[in-house]
């Protein structure tokens, strides 16, 4: 299984001929993802490498029957485009774009979540599950199909700890960049859950920075909601208070949102955090191991019980059978005194 996309996902490319939707279009396609359709206004009618091009997303959904879109439409008309696509009646929308208002942003996310549309962006790489899907720009060649979910509000911090873990040996299951700007579709919490609902998902690593309170409120969800073992990376110690490094969110405000404060808040969850990505693979090992040793004394208890009460009827069986014979015997005895 997978979280939020997989084999079955048909996707519809915003902004296809533009330089990086017709670039990452082909990247996608050849990692065997159903691009079933591009639009691109004023080019309906003609392919890219083989994909049929609309001029609305609409158009596009009704013959092709699209269910997830990817947006690399410029900042100018991406809100537009988020909105054309949620009204098309497609369920799962991916912005790469960069550069989005906030206030925007938030018009856009109660729209959404009145229509039940999953955004995830914008600002992010987008997401990949190994062997089945890739939305986006994290590059296919550093994943590998196994059983940690990743979640993570940067770009190449994700690409750091997914290649740390394919080269440990470790696979994942869905690989999620949620974005770093202020108001996104897709929370950390949004994540969590679905990779605790997914069978295929044995652990969890979480990649945060500083600004804002996502990361304490995504601690205090694991501690009270997870069983899964999670371990996390919060980037930005070195930051100084007050200046923005890189995400629109990453700026610590009012004594907020510092790199300790969240690691204060990871640790308290029981989250065990890396100083640096390389350090994620033998966290999770060692998370991994725990949680197996938790679940054996509980099987071994099992087979203690019933080897228990095995012997315990064997027992049973044995004083049935010595009874019936010791009453036999005295019977005989009776029977040859009478005679």
């Amino acid at each position: 299984m997978s979280v939020f996309i997989n084999k079955k996902t048909r996707l519809v490319v915003q902004g296809i001929t533009g330089r990086d939707g017709s670039l990452h279009t082909k990247m996608m396609k050849e990692y065997g993802t159903q691009v079933v359709a591009g639009v691109t206004p004023g080019k309906g009618g003609t392919k890219l490498s083989g994909i049929p091009i609309f001029d609305t997303v609409s158009a596009a959904v009704a013959k092709t029957k699209a269910n997830t879109s990817v947006i690399y439409v410029p900042p100018p008309f991406a809100v537009d485009a988020i909105y054309e696509a949620a009204d098309a009646g497609v369920k799962t929308i991916i912005c790469i774009t960069e550069g989005i208002p906030a206030n925007e942003m938030m018009k856009v996310y109660e729209y959404l979540r009145e229509k039940d549309v999953r955004l995830i962006g914008p600002n992010c790489p987008g997401l990949i599950s190994p062997g089945e899907s890739k939305v986006g720009i994290i590059p296919g060649q550093i994943c590998k199909k196994g059983g940690i979910g990743v979640v993570s509000r940067s770009g190449t911090l994700t690409y750091e700890a997914v290649w740390a873990l394919t080269s440990a040996g470790l696979g994942q299951s869905t690989c999620i960049g949620i974005g770093g700007d202020q108001v996104i579709g897709t929370s950390f919490i949004d994540c969590l859950e679905a990779f605790e609902n997914d069978s295929a998902t044995k652990a969890v690593v979480m990649i945060g920075e500083i600004g804002g309170n996502d990361e304490q409120a995504a601690a205090a969800f694991v501690k009270k909601r997870m069983k899964k073992p999670v371990v996390g990376f919060i980037s930005g110690r070195t930051a100084p208070p007050g200046k923005r490094m890189g995400h629109a969110g990453a700026i610590i405000s009012g004594g907020g949102g510092t790199a300790a404060e969240k690691v204060a808040a990871f640790e308290k969850a029981g989250i065990r955090v890396a100083y640096s990505p390389t350090e994620l693979p033998g966290l999770i090992a060692e998370a991994l191991k725990k949680s197996r040793a938790k679940k054996a004394p509980a099987r071994k208890t099992a087979k203690t019980k019933s080897a228990t009460q095995q012997k315990a009827a064997s027992t049973s069986s044995t004083k049935r059978r010595t009874t019936k014979k010791t009453t036999k015997r005295i019977t005989k005895r009776k029977t040859v005194r009478r005679k």
